[in-house]
């Protein structure tokens, strides 16, 4: 098994939330979320479910450096100081039977759910979700049916990123952008919004971080903060507070892409008989 080098951190915030790493199937994207963790540090950090899919895991077994390396930098967040809090999500549901006692192992607190008070004062739910998803609650064959549609779209989606690096192009989710064609599923995350959002309006707090549907957004619904930090599979996004209070949604694979595009530049800019493309012309703007 190959060892990966861990780089010191670069950037620090008060807050990380991720879910939805999928820690044991092949379309999990560690090997981003360990480049990810490895030029971070923080003072808290929440793993909002799905972390490690036992699903998948009791079918077939697959495992590797990288997703090794992701559980070896939050144990090394742990024993710098980090608080890390794990919420189990529907994949990861073995561990839900712990609760709800108090549960801490190798310094992560297990619970249910949480209540994370930002730099600024606002009290947010943190829960992974699927509490709130009907075909999982209501219909588990269904969604283990769900489960092999989506698996297949991943194996698919494998495919089409190989083709694109070996074309030297950076990662993009075809599997996502599948998921945002579709009417019915457009519908189903917006039921789920809603469905969080008034949980978090029951329960008297400003706003809801969640996971479970692989759709990162940040927006208000109504009086209510409504937060998807994403997922690692698809979309690779986390979501970060700043030490002011401030809330962003951190799109990693957009990061490399730009990066990527910016190391290519210079080579092109270099090569023999190359012409830089002329600069486009300024448009008038309709009033």
């Amino acid at each position: 098994m190959d060892s990966i080098q861990l780089q010191p951190p670069a950037t620090h915030y008060r807050t990380v939330f991720i879910s939805d790493v999928h820690l044991g199937t092949r379309g999990s994207r560690a090997d981003f979320l360990v480049d990810f963790l490895s030029q971070i540090a923080c003072d808290k950090l929440y793993l909002v479910g799905d972390i490690i899919d036992g699903w998948r895991l009791r079918k077939s077994w697959y495992w590797d450096a990288h997703h090794d390396a992701v559980l070896q930098l939050i144990l090394e967040m742990v024993r710098n100081g980090t608080e890390v809090t794990y919420i189990p999500g529907n994949h990861d549901e073995i561990f839900r039977k712990w609760l709800p006692m108090r549960l801490e192992i190798a310094g992560i607190r297990l619970c249910q759910d949480a209540i994370h008070e930002t730099a600024d004062g606002r009290r947010l739910l943190v829960m992974h979700g699927d509490e709130f998803d009907s075909v999982v609650r209501y219909a588990r064959f269904l969604a283990l049916l769900g489960d092999r549609a989506y698996s297949a779209s991943l194996v698919i989606n494998r495919g089409f990123n190989l083709v694109r690096r070996r074309l030297g192009l950076p990662y993009r989710s075809l599997s996502a952008w599948l998921k945002r064609q579709v009417k019915g599923a457009v519908m189903a995350i917006d039921r789920f919004e809603q469905a969080l959002a008034a949980e978090a309006r029951r329960r008297g707090v400003d706003g809801v971080v969640c996971g479970h549907i692989h759709h990162a957004e940040m927006r208000d619904i109504g009086d209510v903060l409504y937060i998807n930090d994403g997922d690692w599979v698809e979309s690779c996004t986390a979501l970060v507070e700043h030490d002011g209070g401030r809330l962003e949604l951190i799109d990693w694979a957009e990061r490399r892409r730009l990066s990527f595009l910016a190391t290519r530049e210079p080579r092109r800019r270099a090569a023999p008989g190359h012409d830089p493309a002329p600069e486009p012309r300024p448009q008038p703007v309709a009033a």
